[in-house]
């Protein structure tokens, strides 16, 4: 994974939101942290092209964000906040197969594919749950298996454990660990992050503090209290 942000700027209306960034990521585990409303997920979702900056560039793997953007989404496995923004067919095994529909013709093929990524996650009897009937917490990680059977390169994953109880949490965070693929993380959620290898603090337009997370969680925590 390399992610660089050269001059990026983004603005709503008057006020910009994010103002001259420039850095590379490139770690197999970054954490960004920051208050409410202070570009972390404008930030995140630069790195997709589900927004596109006002000035400067966004490149990934060699790739400019704007002129490659199947590509890039090819690579870059996007897990949201809230998963019903992410489910959008009624049964489990029928919102995996869509996604793969391009990449994967073959009926069959698809669906050893999706058996494969929910027992991956351990939830192989969600495959033919109606999704409404599903908790918070199942929703989350059946979100996980969609992104996760597309097979990315790596993953950005905005605020993953906001909604979920503690059990959930700590499943889902269990299953991070476990994964192979380069993690960029948005969070609130500061303990998951004391074994990554960087974590960046997103405020006021810009990055405030930039380091190992046993630097920057205690300096976060200070300017927070």
């Amino acid at each position: 994974m390399l992610i660089e942000f050269q001059q990026v700027t983004v603005r709503r209306g008057p006020l910009e939101v994010l103002q001259n960034l420039n850095i590379k990521l490139s770690e197999s585990r970054v954490g960004i942290i920051g208050p409410n409303g202070a570009g972390k997920s404008t930030f995140a979702r630069l790195i997709n092209g589900l927004i596109r900056p006002s000035s400067g560039s966004v490149v990934v793997n060699g790739l400019l964000v704007s002129d490659h953007l199947h590509r890039v989404r090819e690579q870059a496995g996007f897990l949201f906040q809230n998963p019903d923004n992410q489910i959008v067919f009624p049964i489990v095994q029928e919102d995996m197969a869509f996604g793969l529909k391009p990449a994967i013709p073959d009926k069959k093929t698809r669906a050893a594919r999706i058996d494969q990524t929910l027992s991956q996650l351990d939830i192989s009897g969600l495959s033919t749950r109606a999704v409404h009937t599903l908790s918070g917490g199942q929703k989350q990680l059946v979100a996980l298996a969609t992104v996760l059977c597309m097979r990315p390169d790596f993953l950005v994953l905005d605020e993953p454990t906001t909604q979920l109880d503690l059990s959930h949490r700590n499943r889902l965070l269990a299953i991070l660990d476990g994964l192979s693929q380069p993690l960029l993380v948005i969070t609130h959620d500061l303990e998951m992050l004391k074994a990554y290898d960087r974590v960046l603090v997103i405020d006021k337009g810009g990055i405030q503090a930039d380091g190992p997370p046993a630097d920057v969680l205690p300096w976060y925590r200070a300017q927070h209290a």
